[in-house]
């Protein structure tokens, strides 16, 4: 399914001629965080938030608050991932959309971006998931691909899911196969392993014998 099929188009942008108690009355009876507004030409011109809406004087024209205009938009073009980086880069639940021509198509919710990613196969498909760690310097996405294909797993997904100047940590869904060999190639090749969502039998074997000594020793 295109990303395109998801722009609503329900609303009609606001336009500087309309009084700010207009937007109020918007933001009140959506839960929309903006509402784009465009000139007397259907241009867009950006968003006002919700934040912003409620400090301006009600019977003042919009266009006397041109200074708070937000002007993010993404195109219909935009690919997924980048539409959901822009809902978090300017904290917005609506998205504005415009084509190639700069002419507004409508917007874009977030619950429908974030749906996608949950019917993404890192979600959707069974599988085991890792999280690996080690120097910013000495890992490789090739690397981690031959140490889980070896082990005849099929990697659904991977990203980076934290990174400092040292350390960069990946997150990776894995399918086909249990968790335990994977690990442990992970393990002879320096990688750390923050979690995984499968029992890590090395460390439970780890804590076996540990318990076996202490209670050894307590004879």
């Amino acid at each position: 399914m295109k990303l395109s099929e998801f722009v609503i188009n329900d609303i009609k942008p606001l336009n500087g001629k309309n009084k700010v108690s207009d937007l109020q009355l918007l933001f009140n009876q959506l839960t929309f965080s903006h509402i784009p507004v465009q000139d007397d030409n259907e241009t867009y011109l950006g968003c006002f938030s919700e934040t912003d809406a409620h400090c301006f004087d009600a019977e003042k024209p919009l266009g006397e608050y041109q200074h708070a205009v937000e002007t993010f938009f993404v195109r219909d073009t935009t690919l997924w991932l980048d539409v959901l980086e822009a809902f978090a880069v300017n904290s917005a639940n609506i998205m504005p959309v415009l084509s190639e021509h700069n002419a507004y198509l409508g917007y874009y919710e977030l619950n429908d971006i974030i749906s996608l990613f949950g019917d993404s196969p890192f979600f959707s498909e069974a599988g085991g998931v890792l999280v690996v760690e080690k120097g910013i310097n000495d890992y490789s996405f090739s690397e981690i691909s031959q140490i889980v294909e070896s082990n005849d797993g099929k990697i659904l997904g991977a990203f980076i899911s934290k990174m400092s100047t040292d350390i960069v940590q990946i997150t990776l869904k894995i399918g086909n196969t249990g968790l335990n060999e994977i690990i442990q190639t992970f393990r002879r090749y320096s990688y750390n392993i923050v979690s995984g969502h499968e029992e890590d039998s090395y460390v439970e074997s780890l804590k076996e014998r540990s318990d076996y000594l202490n209670k050894y020793l307590n004879m």
